[in-house]
């Protein structure tokens, strides 16, 4: 058993949702959450707009799977993340389940 958490922008809650449902991972939970990145160490040219503190509306999903599950969802997120023209992008990590009841 293995922990899949996964992290993105709330635009992309549908397509996660998708992705889950084509890897076979039916039963997860997600929670809407604030995004936060501290821009301060970043150049004014490179920074033009923005303040030093910059927050989005994310979203974070957690399900319980088997592994092989778990490879089939790394790789819908990575093909995803591969036809996205923006900055953001799915993030997913899978964390080992030592014991559980």
């Amino acid at each position: 058993m293995k922990l899949l958490v996964i992290t993105a922008i709330e635009e992309f809650s549908k397509e996660i949702k998708l992705l889950l449902k084509k890897s076979n991972i039916n039963i997860y939970s997600y929670k809407n959450v604030n995004g936060f990145r501290d821009l301060s160490e970043e150049s004014v040219g490179s920074n033009w707009f923005a303040g030093e503190m910059d927050e989005s509306q994310s979203i974070i999903f957690f399900a319980f799977v088997k592994k092989t599950n778990v490879d089939d969802f790394f790789t819908r997120a990575d093909e995803f993340n591969a036809k996205q023209k923006t900055l953001s992008k799915i993030h997913v990590v899978v964390l080992n389940i030592e014991k559980s009841n």
